[in-house]
């Protein structure tokens, strides 16, 4: 539980520093910060997915 609290904070961190990064840089890198935080986003959710089905489940 508290690596996915640390998780959705690494998450709600990187996407608020892609507007103030794209506030303060002329260039478009900030773009790569909102693309970090949709992957960790959609790890944390496909994860969550994973350990709410049971465990004899299959993937069909």
């Amino acid at each position: 539980m508290r690596q996915r609290r640390l998780a959705w904070l690494g998450f709600v961190l990187a996407a608020l520093q892609a507007p103030v990064s794209a506030w303060l840089v002329a260039d478009e890198s900030w773009l790569f910060s909102l693309c970090v935080a949709l992957m960790v986003a959609i790890v944390i959710i496909a994860d969550d997915a994973a350990r709410r089905r049971p465990a004899n489940a299959t993937g069909d």
